[in-house]
């Protein structure tokens, strides 16, 4: 559930709306203000950006071991199989978005003054840095996650469980009060930047066209996913993705996974779901599926890369794929969190500059809540699924 965008509802106005904001502001900043203002700005957001780096091991070691730990718990051989079928979808929307994208981007990813020279070269620097340095690197605390969380399955450890909760609320909090309001900042520091280097407008319109090859592949993931399910059930694919529907407005509008569980329980039942099926399977996948997200995180990075004029081959980004299959169970659930979790094999994986990782926030909070969309539809079809092949056991 850690796609999720938008702000508490105390907050009048949304995360995506201060997104925009900032976009515009970095853009008149950078085009209307002399350059000792846009470097204060490239400043403040370097700083915002070099504590966000201290934090991604923590937030990693925070949500990942107890995400981990907590699927040691529960129904046996249905939560197996829910987690593998979940694991399976989000793999295939990640590699399906691959190759889709390896065949269109080129076409309409702007990287033609990109390829001769480093675009990052052309950027102002802040006027000063404050070193951050993290406590460790991510694929120590990726290793760190994966050793407590399995142990704390293995062995049912009550204490550390409880323990590493606590750090898991704590990164939260940290997450909700400081990163989440703050990253506009980043992104009106990074949109100041690149319009004073001249690269904004050639961006915007690569954004535009990135979020249409998306949406399309969201569109054909729920399509290829209950095409799969209902083959298997006996049903027809058209009628229940007809039926799922008020979920996934619902989930455009509340822009969160958690929010449509009520809505996405009650149509998956109307599909025919048994209700302990759906009351189990809709729950755990909306923390566990996110097909949607990892589409979008994929195609996001890919078009990072290549306005970076970084060579893309399947071979690096298939491991990325599938490390982000397994932190997307784990992803905090929290707005943006799915790309947040992300930051850390961004990093440590595909190399992400720290201007590469605001240029993802941006491209992936800009669009979260179809990917939310697509992830609780997917939900449904999934609990279709695991209710047939679960009757065929039990008969």
């Amino acid at each position: 559930m850690s796609e999720e965008l938008g702000l508490n509802s105390k907050k009048s106005i949304g995360l995506l709306p201060r997104l925009i904001i900032a976009i515009i502001a970095g853009i008149l900043i950078g085009s209307f203000t002399p350059e000792i203002f846009v470097r204060i700005t490239v400043t403040l957001s370097n700083i915002f950006g070099n504590f966000l780096s201290f934090i991604i091991p923590l937030l990693i070691i925070g949500f990942v071991a107890p995400g981990i730990g907590d699927l040691g718990k529960g129904a046996g051989k249905i939560l197996g199989l829910t987690v593998a079928i979940a694991y399976v979808s989000t793999i295939f929307a990640g590699s399906a978005a691959f190759f889709t994208d390896l065949s269109i981007f080129p076409y309409i990813v702007d990287v033609a003054e990109r390829t001769a020279e480093n675009p990052e070269a052309a950027l102002l620097a802040p006027l000063f840095v404050i070193e951050m340095p993290p406590l460790m690197g991510v694929m120590t605390a990726l290793l760190l996650a994966f050793v407590l969380g399995i142990g704390m399955a293995a062995i049912d450890s009550k204490s550390l469980s409880s323990g590493m909760h606590e750090i898991q609320a704590i990164i939260e909090k940290l997450l909700t009060s400081v990163i989440i309001p703050l990253l506009p900042l980043l992104i009106c520091g990074t949109f100041a930047n690149m319009t004073y280097a001249g690269q904004v407008q050639a961006l915007l319109t690569t954004f535009a066209k990135v979020y249409l090859v998306v949406i399309l592949l969201h569109c054909a993931i729920i399509i290829i996913q209950y095409g799969i399910a209902c083959s298997v059930a006996g049903k027809n694919p058209i009628r229940c993705i007809i039926t799922m529907l008020p979920a996934y407005m619902t989930a455009i509008g509340t822009q969160s996974s958690a929010a449509t569980i009520p809505v996405t329980l009650t149509q998956a039942k109307k599909n025919g779901v048994r209700e302990d099926v759906a009351d189990f399977v809709i729950p755990l996948c909306a923390t566990i599926h996110l097909s949607g997200s990892t589409i979008t995180l994929t195609s996001c990075a890919m078009a990072v890369m290549m306005m970076h004029g970084v060579p893309i081959a399947f071979g690096e980004m298939l491991p990325f794929i599938l490390m982000l299959g397994v932190v997307m169970v784990a992803a905090p659930g929290v707005p943006g969190g799915a790309v947040m979790a992300a930051l850390g094999i961004l990093d440590s994986m595909l190399h992400f500059s720290p201007d590469m990782l605001s240029l993802m926030i941006a491209l992936y909070l800009a669009q979260d809540s179809f990917g939310t969309a697509c992830n609780v539809t997917g939900d449904a079809a999934i609990a279709i699924l695991v209710d047939k092949l679960t009757a065929k056991k039990a008969a």
